[in-house]
């Protein structure tokens, strides 16, 4: 069964880009590919990916100046009320309006695999709220920002289920058990 998880790197202080969406933080850390939240293991569970418009032209305009290609094998739903060019190669699907049907969408296309949302702690949010984000799993660095793109933008209560260091990360991964009730610090019924 897919879970939908929102697998992601955050700066120590909670922001997961800067405020001019650089992520020039986090490529200075060192990490162990094959270590806890090592990406090679993580995209092999992955069926179908969901981003937000932000991440996908910070990829696009990434790969332009790299000249790599896509980086994706598997459909990406790209969420977003603006009109965006695609990318030859790349199975892109444009995508606006509330997540369930585009979950329900991203669902069937990963075929049993997990649904990876890759950016956009505000599209991850949109996910929990709707009931439909199952977990978070984040690499903490060890720097701060001050400022910037927020990791998780709603009050949710989760639980903790794992953690382990990776080189300069502390890895966690969380359970989403739900919104926080107003004033209160158990999930809302």
């Amino acid at each position: 069964m897919s879970r939908t998880v929102f697998y992601t790197a955050t700066t120590l202080d909670g922001y997961l880009a800067d405020e001019r969406d650089s992520l020039d933080w986090l490529f200075v850390q060192d990490s162990d590919s094959a270590g806890p939240h090592g990406y090679d293991e993580f995209i092999a569970g992955v069926g179908a990916v969901v981003m937000g418009r932000t991440t996908y032209e910070w990829v696009r305009e990434h790969l332009h100046a790299s000249g790599e290609g896509w980086p994706y094998d598997m459909p990406t739903w790209v969420v977003s009320h603006a009109d965006l060019p695609g990318i030859p190669g790349a199975d892109l699907r444009f995508a606006q309006g509330e997540v369930a049907p585009i979950h329900a969408a991203l669902t069937n296309a990963a075929g049993g695999k997990d649904i990876w949302v890759v950016g956009g702690g505000d599209l991850a949010a949109q996910f929990a709220e709707a009931g439909l984000l199952d977990q978070l799993m984040v690499s903490i660095a060890p720097v701060t920002l001050g400022a910037g793109r927020p990791l998780f933008p709603r009050r949710f209560a989760l639980e903790l289920q794992d953690v382990a260091r990776n080189r300069a990360f502390v890895c966690a991964t969380y359970g989403v058990l739900g919104a926080l009730a107003a004033g209160g610090a158990e999930p809302a019924s």
